[in-house]
């Protein structure tokens, strides 16, 4: 029997796409746009069971991310970007500041390669917690309890129906919900506009929830800069929707690991030529990598992802200037042109 089609958004957010009906929902479950993807069992199985042609290169690549100190940028109040790891960087927009997608301990399955740049407990002063989805490499309950003790007037910024997990980790924990395409409520005195967008992507953390919360990517707009966050995503057509509704991204924030099998991977992480075409789609200016050298996640050499984008740049293939900061490392983004 067919899943009944219903829309789903936050009614009391407004909507910047004109006439866009909300998430659309297979039954309880969310799609990728107009398509529900469900991850294949078959394929899962395949990969376990398959031997991985890079195993020996992947098991000689020992590289990881240089480290350094940044305890003090969370002292600090200069606007700055810090990549801590994977997925998980500080922003700090016009005195305002941002942490996306916090892992901060190794558990089962997910072993850190790399230190983290500083200690968890001098992460405070964080206005904002953005949470693009809910998969375990984004979404850490020890580091959500955490970062909650230490910074009590945080408030997070989220997907639809990611509420009811953020409070049974945290109970009162403030959690705005948003549907694609969706302007967050900051205040009226806010120098910020946040907002969610498209990512192609799913959601699971057990056995019975798969789709069941939204994923997404984040565009932050302060005065005359546009920052693009874009979570974890396949290649997709969203890419064309953002740059048409917003124009050009002044800085994008771009994973590009975890992408073989591609038969397992690609529908849910871009490599890094696709990640290099949806950064040119976006027509970004600057470009900084994320989502590899933390986790081993999938079946390419650790050094791999990186090495092909800085390839694809020094190709002249790469529109925007790309860095590629150390884990820890200070980017002062105003300075950039």
């Amino acid at each position: 029997m067919a899943k009944p089609i219903s829309y789903l958004r936050n009614d009391a957010l407004p909507t910047v796409k004109p006439g866009y009906p909300g998430n659309k929902l297979f039954g309880n479950e969310f799609a990728n746009g107009e398509e529900l993807f469900e991850p294949s069992f078959a394929n899962l199985l395949k990969w376990q069971l398959s031997a991985n042609p890079q195993k020996e290169e992947k098991k000689r690549d020992t590289w990881a991310p240089t480290v350094v100190d940044c305890a003090a940028a969370f002292a600090s109040t200069e606007d700055m970007l810090v990549w801590l790891g994977h997925s998980c960087f500080l922003l700090r927009v016009a005195g305002v500041s941002l942490l996306f997608d916090p892992v901060l301990f190794s558990s089962l399955g997910l072993r850190h390669r790399h230190a983290l740049p500083c200690l968890p407990e001098a992460i405070r002063s964080i206005d904002f917690l953005l949470l693009s989805h809910g998969h375990r490499d984004h979404l850490d309950e020890k580091s959500i309890k955490l970062l909650a003790r230490q910074n009590p007037h945080m408030r997070v910024l989220s997907s639809l129906r990611m509420g009811p997990l953020l409070r049974d980790m945290v109970p009162g924990l403030p959690v705005q919900e948003a549907g694609w395409w969706q302007q967050y409520d900051l205040g009226p005195s806010s120098p910020l506009e946040i907002t969610y967008l498209p990512a192609s992507h799913w959601h699971r953390r057990g056995l019975t929830d798969l789709n069941q919360v939204l994923w997404g990517s984040f565009l932050i707009k302060a005065a005359d800069k546009l920052i693009y966050f874009a979570g974890d995503t396949a290649y997709d057509d969203h890419f064309e929707a953002i740059e048409q509704r917003f124009g050009p991204i002044d800085i994008a924030l771009m994973p590009i690991g975890a992408y073989k099998p591609a038969y397992m991977m690609a529908q849910s992480h871009v490599n890094p030529h696709e990640a290099a075409k949806a950064v040119n789609v976006l027509r970004a200016g600057h470009v900084v990598p994320m989502h590899y050298g933390t986790f081993a996640l999938a079946d390419e050499p650790a050094s791999e992802p990186l090495r092909q984008l800085t390839e694809v740049a020094a190709g002249g293939m790469l529109r925007g200037e790309l860095h590629t900061p150390a884990v820890g490392e200070v980017l002062r983004w105003r300075d950039w042109e």
